[in-house]
């Protein structure tokens, strides 16, 4: 499912030590794409937040049943959170189904991948896409899926646990280590305090209810990028708020781009495309695409 700056000086006394430590140095409200809001690419933000490489934020109501069409990836894992509405999947490892409201769909696409993904229903259809780079151990390996019911996301206080651990909670999502990736609520006057694992130097979040404050900033239906650090993070909710958060050891390697693939060097996206054709064409064969 393919849903697909500007600097400021901010500080905040937050962190291990009591210095003004985590700066936001990137921010934005992202480029509307007809239904989607496009916040990060592989070509702009994705090299500043990689294994972030992209991110798309969708609120709407559906008004046919297609939307995301039959489509490829490789070199990526794409991890879909679905805030409301109901999701209809299907995936060339033979997987499909329904989403729900709160579930997750998580995608490694390794070496080659087509799937599609639309509204199952005309209810508001609401949440997020991301996409990370994988490993270059795994980037060109096996796909592998998982569909995850609301139910199966980890609580710890008042995040859930998408990707990776926090606290005593971890996500059964078989991601790489050190990628971290939270939803956050907080009511109105609350406060939260995020600290990093240890090698997590790369941390940026997006608001999309409520207003929030960090870094001595406020932060409205955008996103925030924060200076590479492993100090701790402070964040205060002006408002009843919903945000996203996440934190990853930072992507050793260049992004080399195809069109729907990430990889980190010519000859793995090379070998991703040429899988990807290869798949096509017996798509083609069965009339699922043109």
């Amino acid at each position: 499912m393919a849903l697909a700056t500007d600097l400021l000086e901010a500080a905040t006394p937050v962190g291990r030590s009591a210095s003004l430590s985590r700066v936001i140095v990137a921010r934005t409200q992202g480029r509307r794409h007809g239904p989607v809001t496009r916040i990060v690419s592989p070509a702009e933000l994705g090299e500043l937040i990689k294994p972030f490489v992209f991110l798309d934020y969708f609120d709407f109501t559906p008004s046919s049943d297609a939307l995301f069409p039959m489509h490829p990836h490789s070199g990526i894992a794409t991890i879909t959170v679905l805030l409301s509405g109901n999701l209809r999947y299907e995936d060339t490892t033979g997987a499909s189904g329904v989403l729900s409201a709160g579930s997750v769909e998580w995608m490694n696409a390794g070496n080659g991948i087509w799937h599609d993904a639309s509204p199952a229903d005309h209810k508001r259809f609401h949440g997020y896409q991301m996409w990370v780079a994988l490993p270059r151990a795994i980037e060109n390996g096996e796909p592998q899926t998982q569909y995850l019911p609301a139910q199966a996301i980890p609580h710890v206080g008042p995040a859930r646990v998408i990707l990776g651990s926090y606290r005593d909670a971890h996500s059964p999502v078989a991601a790489p280590d050190g990628i971290n990736y939270l939803h956050v609520r907080l009511n109105a006057g609350e406060q939260w305090r995020y600290v990093p694992p240890a090698g997590h130097s790369v941390a940026f979040t997006h608001v999309h209810r409520g207003t929030l404050r960090v870094a001595g900033e406020r932060l409205r239906s955008e996103l925030a990028v924060f200076n590479e650090s492993e100090d701790a993070l402070d964040f205060t909710a002006d408002t009843d708020v919903e945000f996203i958060f996440a934190s990853a050891v930072k992507h050793p390697h260049d992004l080399v781009l195809g069109y729907y693939s990430v990889h980190t060097s010519e000859a793995a996206l090379q070998a991703g495309e040429a899988q990807i054709a290869r798949i096509g064409e017996q798509l083609r064969f069965r009339g699922r695409i043109r």
